[in-house]
């Protein structure tokens, strides 16, 4: 089994912000439909998801956003079993940001995923929707 057998597909891109309203009215204003809003209790931000057919934005009010070019904070890749996709990421010798699986309680039943850095730096999370 590849991590590339676990992959389904790019689950969503996310953008941070100083100010969630403003960012999720611009999206809207484009055609994108709020899905979900919610809070992070541990980073203490609030939370959109944001849809436009299969495409998907997770924007969050995080008050540190740098806005300029390249503010993108990270791609998220849909996986069908998160313990192996860690496990492969790891064994591959990707460069993990998290040292263990986290977890967040969005969605109906929640969700897994942790992070790893690319060549550029970029962050790639690796996703599943419980």
């Amino acid at each position: 089994m590849t991590v590339s057998s676990l992959l389904t597909g790019l689950q969503h891109i996310g953008i941070p912000t100083n100010n969630l309203d403003r960012t999720a009215d611009f999206y809207h204003a484009l055609g994108f439909e709020s899905v979900l809003e919610a809070v992070n209790e541990a980073a203490h931000e609030r939370v959109a998801f944001l849809k436009l057919g299969n495409l998907m934005i997770e924007t969050y009010e995080n008050h540190c956003a740098v806005g300029r070019a390249g503010a993108i904070d990270h791609i998220a890749l849909d996986v069908n079993d998160i313990e192996s996709a860690f496990s492969m990421t790891k064994a591959a010798g990707l460069k993990l940001l998290d040292t263990e699986i986290q977890s967040l309680p969005f969605w109906e039943r929640g969700v897994r995923f942790f992070t790893v850095e690319g060549p550029n730096m970029e962050k790639v999370e690796f996703c599943q929707k419980l």
